[in-house]
């Protein structure tokens, strides 16, 4: 198959804006698209899929095309990583584009520096050999250039598991069940879902596995008032509102009043009615307040770095540095306390990250043990073993790309005495 000029400069344009890091690889891709709705649906996700390559595999890719103009780039993911001949590249390139084509398809990465094939920055690759070491630090890092699959939640209060599966696969669309997660489906490939059926009338969702999991952590039960205290668009909540099949409260609180917004059509879609939405103006929110100590169960999924989804947001790693890392983990802090004034005596609270780094993660959780009285921990693999998951991590739950094909996780929790 050979590549159209026309298609290569797309990708060349896109990859353009993307090397600003200007807002987030996704945003950036959607709007370049809008603008040009021309283009097919396959031309579409060759430019997609190209540009985010290179945003995966930047480092090598500038190593092996000698360059880091955009066009190298390119030229090098292509042939590097999707597997172009040169003949496939059009006899039109240019005797330049021809000449870095070559030596990308030929060069050797083998002596390469470890965080140059690691894809990573030196900082970022310095703190996972410190904290993995050398042999594991670099499975962690290939684990993260791999394409994530595409994982979907099914709403066990309107549909079980494998009816789910059953439609999907009537449909054409290939699923397996997750390995961990009793809701979830992992497609091989990734389909228009948010047309099919079982999507519009919110028996099925997008969700990663390893986030599903974090309500199976906090277990809400039925009759109980629960906190997502960092909800976003609220993926997380509408899976704790599913466990308690529409008994109890839950509220979705974020500082984002219009991410928060997203949720009451994903509400109304999967029948979920008790779910009351907080906007907080800040830690020190006076509605909060009044639900201190009143909360059976809170799930802090706190803002984070989010280097363990570096196969979906590859950018970040690019976006964010060592000190935006340092000001992150104040902050998490800073939230963590904030939303454990919420639980009562009896209570779970559960933290979460989707980051692989300590700073953001163990060292949080430590600082939040030595000065909040009152909590102590419980263990992950225990909690998820009473739900019947067999999935044992040790008393923190730490999920890898490479090991357990979800998102990079962690998440401790604790109960308040």
């Amino acid at each position: 198959m050979k590549l159209h000029a026309a298609l290569l400069r797309h990708a060349e344009v896109l990859l353009g804006e993307l090397l600003t890091f200007s807002a987030p690889a996704d945003q950036l891709v959607s709007r370049y698209l809008r603008g040009h709705r021309a283009l097919g649906q396959r031309d579409r996700a060759f430019i997609a899929e190209t540009t985010f390559a290179v945003l995966r595999r930047k480092r090598s890719l500038e190593a092996a095309a000698g360059s880091g103009v955009p066009r190298a780039l390119v030229l090098a993911a292509l042939v590097r990583i999707h597997g172009y001949s040169l003949r496939a590249l059009g006899e039109r390139l240019s005797p330049q584009d021809r000449a870095i084509a070559e030596r990308a398809r030929s060069a050797q990465t083998d002596a390469l520096a470890d965080a140059v094939r690691a894809d990573l920055p030196d900082w970022l690759w310095a703190r996972l050999l410190a904290a993995q070491g050398s042999s594991e630090a670099m499975r962690i890092a290939q684990g993260l250039l791999n394409p994530a699959p595409l994982d979907l939640r099914v709403n066990l209060a309107q549909i079980d598991r494998d009816s789910a599966l059953g439609q999907l696969t009537q449909d054409g669309i290939d699923g397996t069940e997750t390995p961990y997660s009793p809701a979830g489906i992992r497609l091989a490939q990734k389909p228009a879902i948010n047309r099919h059926p079982l999507f519009l009338r919110g028996a099925i969702e997008v969700q990663d596995e390893g986030s599903q999991l974090l309500a199976y952590l906090l277990a809400p039960r039925r009759g109980e008032m629960v906190a997502d205290y960092c909800a976003g668009a609220g993926g997380k909540t509408l899976a704790l509102a599913m466990l308690m099949r529409g008994r109890g409260r839950v509220y979705a609180m974020d500082v984002s009043a219009r991410r928060l917004a997203a949720l009451a059509p994903r509400a109304a879609r999967a029948g979920i009615s008790n779910v009351h939405t907080i906007a907080l103006s800040g830690e020190s929110d006076a509605r909060a307040k009044r639900l201190a100590g009143k909360l059976d169960r809170v799930l802090v999924d706190a803002p984070c770095s989010g280097f363990g989804t570096l196969r979906r947001n590859p950018d970040l790693k690019w976006r964010h540095d060592a000190a935006a890392v340092v000001q992150l983990a104040d902050k998490q802090h800073r939230i963590l306390a904030a939303a454990a004034r919420l639980v009562k005596p009896g209570g779970r609270l559960v933290y979460a990250t989707c980051s692989i780094l300590e700073e953001e993660n163990e060292a949080v959780v430590e600082r939040f043990l030595g000065e909040s009285e009152g909590f102590k921990p419980l263990s992950c693999s225990a909690l998820l073993a009473a739900q019947r998951i067999a999935l044992d991590t040790g008393s923190r739950l730490r999920l890898w790309p490479h090991l357990h094909g979800s998102d990079g996780f962690f998440a401790a929790a604790f109960e308040r005495a």
